[in-house]
């Protein structure tokens, strides 16, 4: 409760709440005031489910029943409320790392959080029902101005809330999500993933194949008396993390375990170091990322000896080592024995321990180091062949394509004659389809029931085809100022794999927008007795269709 002499409340950051008028019961002895009630989500669904009635179901938001409760809240203290208006205040989240050679990454960390929740307003919105006088109250007291623009909305707040809307048992409002497969080499759960990949590359694809076979390869090395060692990168892992009690399980069974933890993954800085303290104790040597770099990469190595030689697996991902994530984001895991990529994920981690040590890269392309010329080459080398009159042809699939040296390079493949299809979710730069600039490149942009989150790259590379999977969207950030790893897929059978799945995407007209010069966003549709294809539905289809068949020729061998 709060009047002109009294402070206005701290108001949390991103948290909705009820901005009340009270009068009171008695004018002669006491003046009126206003308070502020936070709605109470962290501790209540925002949603409240009340008795079906004639058939029908009603659900009330939280903020509704806190304003018909209002006057028994207040009634007690001789006031009763008039009038309650949403309001909401976003403050700066940035983390404020100073240059203190005396404060680990850890503390400053540590301490920049407890800054953040004190940080500065920078937008503040609120009901644009609300009367004046109380729009100027609480701007004087919270020291805002007219240049600071409070926005006025609507009379609710806080929509992410409805992420967490109650299941009421219509089915049909539902998305229908199938049970993730296992790989079709995976098929049986008695089977040592460890020997599986040693025999042949592995490509697990996300939301459509389960995550927890990763899991598994982690508890299983952690029994398995040949394996040394396991180096992993975690950027953001689950509250209740999987990955991380694999990890502990690994030290428990006497393995050494290195962590490259990256404390400043936005808004999961908190969840990281809670487990890089908990590895720690349990004997893991934790790495908290790398000076000047996010490690943003998607590692693991396991590292094996055998009658006295050593021999490793190698996983490279385009997503987090997070079991929550990884039953909504489509992305691609490699699972590899290749030497030739198990010696670079290596050199990758030696220089996360020695960050002056920078690894000599022929087959992965890592940022910040080869990874922008890589790209810039590849492409390079798509002009070269079109301007030859060979066949030249990319398919770009990426969440955000904003670099302007990359974007340029697109455009004078475009103008060469190259072939160019874009699968970009998010930001993209390039204006698709101009004549004389980019005729030769079209693009989409996926939106549906999974987050598409893989990276996906091909070069058509004169017949020989080079394709790879990457952590890394084609920013300036991801390129320059992040570790990330670009593999190549050098597995005939996954090239294939990845090819179909690609090319689902691009026939796809349902959930599906195109991406054109004027960057209107239409939906894709299908033509006249043109079929339905709902990507992510097919792409399930397909997956589940190879398991089938490959299932079907070994029982018949």
């Amino acid at each position: 409760m709060i009047d002109h002499s009294t402070a206005f409340p701290y108001l949390k950051d991103k948290s909705s709440y009820l901005y009340v008028r009270l009068v009171s019961e008695n004018q002669a002895k006491q003046k009126n005031k206003f308070a502020v009630i936070e709605v109470p989500t962290q501790s209540s669904s925002r949603f409240v489910v009340l008795p079906t009635k004639r058939n029908k179901q009603y659900i009330i938001l939280l903020d509704d029943v806190i304003r018909f409760c209002l006057d028994e809240i207040f009634e007690v203290f001789g006031y009763k409320a008039m009038e309650a208006y949403n309001i909401k205040l976003t403050r700066d989240a940035e983390l404020d790392l100073d240059n203190d050679l005396s404060q680990s990454l850890l503390e400053k960390v540590s301490e920049g959080l407890k800054h953040r929740k004190k940080g500065n307003p920078v937008r503040l919105v609120y009901d644009g029902a609300l009367p004046k006088d109380m729009l100027s109250f609480m701007m004087k007291k919270l020291n805002f101005t007219k240049k600071d623009a409070p926005i006025p909305g609507g009379r609710y707040h806080n929509f992410k809330d409805f992420i967490k809307f109650p299941k009421l048992g219509r089915k049909d409002l539902l998305y229908k999500h199938e049970r993730p497969l296992n790989h079709k080499y995976l098929y049986d759960p008695k089977q040592s993933i460890i020997n599986v990949v040693k025999q042949r590359d592995l490509l697990l694809y996300y939301p459509y194949q389960s995550f927890d076979k990763i899991i598994a390869l982690l508890r299983e090395a952690s029994i398995e008396p040949t394996v040394e060692s396991i180096k992993i990168t975690l950027y953001r892992v689950a509250d209740s993390s999987k990955i991380a009690n694999a990890l502990i399980n690994v030290i428990k069974n006497g393995k050494q375990v290195t962590v490259v933890v990256e404390l400043q993954a936005r808004f999961d800085e908190e969840n990281n170091i809670y487990w890089a303290n908990k590895l720690n104790d349990e004997g893991a040597t934790v790495i908290y990322g790398v000076p000047c770099l996010k490690v943003h990469s998607k590692l693991f190595l396991i590292t094996m000896r055998e009658k006295g030689k050593e021999t490793s697996i190698a996983h490279i991902g385009t997503g987090n080592f997070n079991e929550t994530t990884a039953k909504i984001y489509t992305d691609a895991s490699l699972l590899t024995s290749d030497k030739r990529i198990t010696d670079e994920v290596n050199q990758v981690f030696t220089f996360f321990q020695d960050n002056f040590r920078v690894g000599n890269f022929k087959n992965l392309a890592v940022s910040p180091f080869n990874m922008r010329t890589s790209l810039l080459g590849l492409i390079s080398r798509e002009i070269a062949n079109a301007k030859d009159g060979k066949d030249a042809y990319m398919i770009i699939k990426v969440n955000n394509l904003v670099d302007r040296e990359l974007v340029n390079k697109l455009y004078d493949a475009s103008v060469a004659g190259v072939k160019i299809q874009l699968i970009v979710r998010g930001s993209c730069s390039i204006a698709c389809g101009v004549k004389g600039v980019s005729e030769n490149i079209e693009g989409v942009c996926i939106v549906d029931k999974y987050l598409e989150h893989s990276r996906i790259f091909v070069f058509g590379n004169g017949g020989n085809e080079r394709m790879f999977i990457s952590s890394a969207d084609w920013m300036p950030r991801n390129l320059d100022q992040r570790c990330e790893v670009a593999v190549p897929i050098y597995d005939k059978e996954i090239q294939i794999q990845l090819k179909t799945i690609l090319d689902i995407q691009l026939k796809s007209n349902f959930k599906t927008r195109i991406l054109d010069a004027t960057l209107s966003n239409k939906y894709k549709k299908p033509g006249t007795g043109e079929k339905v294809i709902r990507a992510q539905d097919a792409v399930y289809d397909y997956l589940l269709k190879d398991k089938q068949t490959y299932l079907k020729q070994i029982t018949t061998k």
